[in-house]
């Protein structure tokens, strides 16, 4: 049976569709945070921006070193070695708390840091309070990531769908009676928006262990019977992969992280439309996102099998699959710009500036979902250190430098800082593509295969 370039692409489709709802649910949850927050007031939004931003810079390295996960798994998967999963598990749960205390630390001592970039006086305590009420949550984020990784690099994505959506569901009320004082608790605003989140967190890591332990198709796997301390060697082996794309992800989020505090000098309705801009373009992400991860795992499970040439194939019809949707995304967000803006506040300051920035999110959608489309793909080849040289190559040099450029030094706002975050994506798109080209070019695309597995 021959297969085309739109078989695969529709392939990798029907992997990443769950993968692409449980990332969506789990941004869903900070959807909800920025309007419930929205309601309260603009310094209220204001420091869940601030907070959230600062929690997603502190896990990224905890994210981006799990996602090693799917890589060896869907290669043992490839190869028929199944015996090597629970060890590994194992040991990459060692690492996931690891790390997860030190987020857990960290998110506790930040206060200097938004001082120090300028974030209003009035915002710092309410981001604060945010900060120490989610970083509970860190060890469950570990141990989720790792059985949730576990169960994507084996092609099985409706758990991570499932348990996203009923994250985000389960958000909803804890979010309604933490923040605004129901059912006898204090109104605890940006605060109990925090242990919220951290109190679905722990829901999740329960929910997804029952699931790898009790399910028929990983009971036989036994990935949590048996005791096992920390293995250097093992845990090294993650790290070497890991690592990259922990720093990579890191370098990646500082581009936004940087563009949202430098908003923060702005003013607190910089901020607010900043964030309701970012917070939508987040959302429309998870599609590339989702898709990314689909690609990790349809790649790395051909060059399990030793079909570099299927891997390459993959890998192309994947970054052409995102392309697509990255229009449609796009085109979504300059339709529908006020409408969406509306969802978020009525304040009229806030809602203008938040309006324009959409524009510079439509912009970015193509390139943003080429760039991660690219690294999914090299990820699948466990190809994870070169293309950090060149995420901190576009971001760090070029990227933020444009955008503090643009938008402070040159006096253009928020519209400045917005381009500079344009360009870097662009050009890593580019160089990230390439990359993946120049990894796989001695592999001619295969005409024919098994059929779509």
């Amino acid at each position: 049976m021959r297969k085309t370039f739109f078989q695969e692409m529709r392939a990798t489709l029907v992997l990443a569709v769950p993968l692409i709802i449980g990332q969506a649910s789990n941004v869903g949850m900070s959807f909800v945070d920025t309007l419930m927050a929205g309601r309260l007031s603009p310094q209220d939004l204001a420091a869940v921006a601030i907070g959230a931003t600062l929690w997603n810079a502190l896990t990224l390295m905890l994210i981006g070193t799990l996602l090693a996960v799917p890589a060896f798994i869907s290669q043992f998967d490839g190869a028929g070695q199944r015996d090597r999963m629970a060890p590994f598990v194992r040991q990459a749960l060692w690492l996931a708390l690891s790390i997860a205390l030190a987020v857990l630390l960290l998110g506790r001592h930040t206060q200097g840091v938004m001082q120090l970039i300028g974030i209003p006086d009035e915002v710092i305590p309410l981001a604060d309070a945010y900060l120490r009420g989610i970083t509970w949550g860190a060890p469950a984020m570990g141990g989720y990531l790792v059985l949730r990784f576990f169960c994507d690099g084996l092609g099985r994505t409706r758990p991570t769908m499932f348990i996203g959506l009923m994250g985000m569901i389960l958000n909803i009320p804890a979010d309604y009676v933490l923040m605004y004082g129901k059912l006898g608790f204090p109104a605890m605003g940006a605060q109990g928006c925090g242990i919220a989140t951290a109190v679905v967190l722990w829901c999740q890591f329960l929910v997804v262990s029952l699931f790898v332990v009790r399910a028929q198709p990983y009971r036989f796997l036994n990935l949590l019977r048996d005791w096992e301390w920390p293995q250097p060697e093992r845990l090294w082996a993650i790290i070497k992969v890991g690592g990259p794309i922990g720093a990579a992800i890191f370098v990646e989020a500082s581009l936004f992280v940087s563009a949202t505090l430098l908003m923060g000098s702005l003013g607190t309705t910089a901020i607010a439309g900043h964030q309701i801009a970012l917070n939508f373009a987040s959302l429309m992400f998870m599609v590339p996102l989702g898709t990314a991860l689909a690609i990790t795992v349809r790649v790395g499970n051909a060059v399990g099998r030793g079909e570099m040439a299927e891997a390459r194939f993959r890998g192309f019809a994947g970054i052409g699959l995102i392309i697509a949707t990255g229009v449609l995304a796009a085109i979504i967000i300059l339709l529908l710009r006020d409408e969406i803006v509306a969802l978020y506040t009525a304040d009229p300051a806030v809602s203008a500036l938040a309006v324009s920035l959409l524009l510079f999110a439509a912009w970015f959608q193509v390139p943003d979902g080429v760039q991660i489309a690219s690294t999914g793909a090299l990820r699948g080849l466990k190809d994870t250190a070169v293309p950090l040289i060149i995420i901190v190559l576009c971001y760090w040099v070029i990227g933020i430098p444009t955008s503090y450029t643009l938008g402070i030094a040159m006096g253009r706002g928020g519209g400045g800082i917005w381009t500079g975050m344009i360009v870097a994506l662009t050009i890593a798109s580019v160089f990230l593509t390439l990359r993946f080209h120049l990894r796989t070019r001695a592999y001619r695309p295969v005409a024919a295969t098994r059929g779509v597995d």
